[in-house]
C-alpha cells in the first residue's frame, strides 16, 4: 500500500472547495474494506438526533462537519502533534440509523462500534446528538466499564423525561453507568450550568461519584488546575471523551439545540482538550452541532477544529500505546 494512502489531499493538489467531501480529506474506507486493517483511528458520522426534546437539526451535523473538514491541515500550529504521520487514519463513512425507530438505531450504532472495536480501530465520531454516545459505549465498553471526561453545559444524567421516556440526549450518561460502561468515579463533567427544572441529576451524580465542575468553578480555578484534576480522576487506565459544543459559549458556537450563556470562548474550547495529553484515550466524541442553527457554519467549523485537536491527542495515545 502506497504511504500517502491514508494522508488527506492537500489543497495544494485539489482545491479545498473540490472533491468528494470525506473527513478531513482522508481516504473513505467502509469496515468492509479489505484496506481497513491498516486503520489505527476511524472518523465516523452518527447522523442521528432521535434523542432530542426541543429543537432537532443534529442528524445534519456530520455532513456539515465533513464540509468544514476541508480546511483541516496536516499539523497542530500549537502542538506540533502530525496525527496523519503518527497514525493511519481513515473516514469509515456514516452509521445508518433508522429514523422511524429509536431503540433500533441505538442497536444498529452499538453493532457497528461493536464492529469498530473489533477491528482494533480507536473511533472518533461526528454526532447527532449526545445520545449517541450510549451506544457508542456500548459497543466499546462492553468488557469493562472505562472512565470519562465529559464537555458539556449539562450533566446528561437525568433518569427520564416525558412520563418515563428513559432514552434522550439527557439521559445517555445514567443509562451507561446503571449498565456497567461507565465506572462513575472515572468521570468528570466540565462546564455545567444554566438554569434546571431540579437536582435530580446533580444528586445522582454525587450519589454514585461522578465529579461536577461547574463554570463557575472552571473559571475560578483555570483550565490547567481543572484538567490537572480530571486527569487524576481518570488516571491512565482505559478513558472516553465526550464533547458537547453547547459546552462553548453560544456566541462562537451558535449552532446548537441547547445553547447555555455564559461558557467558555474557542480558544479555550481547544486549550481544554490540549491539556487531555497523556490520557489513554480509547474513543471520542464530538455532538450536538445543528446546522440548522449554524447560518454562518461558524459552529461547524469550531467543532471539526475540536475534532482535530482530539485527534491528535488520540493518535499521540494509540502510538504510545504501539510503542511507535
Amino acid at each position: 500500500m502506497s504511504d500517502t494512502f491514508f494522508h488527506p489531499v492537500s489543497g495544494f493538489d485539489l482545491p479545498r472547495f473540490a472533491g468528494v467531501a470525506t473527513f478531513m480529506r482522508l481516504p473513505h474506507v467502509p469496515l468492509e474494506d479489505p484496506r481497513i486493517k491498516d486503520v489505527a483511528i476511524g472518523l465516523i458520522g452518527a447522523p442521528w438526533d432521535g434523542g432530542t426534546t426541543n429543537r432537532p437539526g443534529p442528524r445534519h451535523g456530520p455532513r456539515q462537519l465533513r464540509d468544514l473538514s476541508t480546511m483541516i491541515r496536516a499539523g497542530n500550529g500549537a502542538t506540533g502533534v502530525r496525527p496523519f504521520e503518527l497514525v493511519n487514519c481513515a473516514d469509515l463513512g456514516d452509521v445508518a440509523p433508522n429514523p422511524a425507530d429509536l431503540m433500533d438505531s441505538l442497536n444498529r450504532m452499538s453493532d457497528f462500534y461493536t464492529r469498530v472495536k473489533q477491528a482494533g480501530i480507536v473511533p472518533l465520531t461526528a454526532g447527532g446528538d449526545h445520545l449517541c454516545s450510549l451506544p457508542i459505549l456500548r459497543g466499546l465498553a462492553s468488557d469493562a466499564p472505562v472512565g470519562m471526561i465529559h464537555f458539556d453545559s449539562h450533566t446528561d444524567l437525568f433518569d427520564s423525561y416525558f412520563n418515563g421516556s428513559r432514552f434522550t440526549h439527557g439521559t445517555p450518561f445514567r443509562r451507561a453507568i446503571e449498565e456497567g460502561l461507565l465506572d462513575p468515579k472515572r468521570v468528570v463533567q466540565i462546564g455545567i450550568r444554566g438554569t434546571s427544572y431540579d437536582t435530580e441529576d446533580k444528586d445522582f451524580a454525587h450519589s454514585v461519584g461522578v465529579r461536577l465542575i461547574t463554570i463557575e468553578e472552571f473559571f475560578a480555578r483555570g483550565i490547567e488546575d481543572v484538567m490537572a484534576e480530571a486527569r487524576e480522576i481518570v488516571g491512565q487506565a482505559p478513558t472516553y471523551v465526550t464533547y458537547d459544543i453547547d459546552f462553548v459559549d453560544p456566541a462562537f458556537a451558535p449552532g446548537t439545540g441547547t445553547p447555555e450563556v455564559g461558557g467558555p470562548n474557542s480558544f479555550q474550547a481547544l486549550q481544554v482538550v490540549r491539556e487531555l495529553a497523556g490520557v489513554n484515550v480509547i474513543g471520542a466524541d464530538l455532538v450536538e452541532v445543528s446546522p440548522p442553527f449554524d447560518a454562518s457554519g461558524g459552529t461547524a467549523w469550531l467543532g471539526i477544529s475540536i475534532m482535530f485537536e482530539l485527534l491528535c491527542i488520540m493518535a499521540t495515545a494509540v502510538s504510545n500505546r504501539r510503542g511507535v
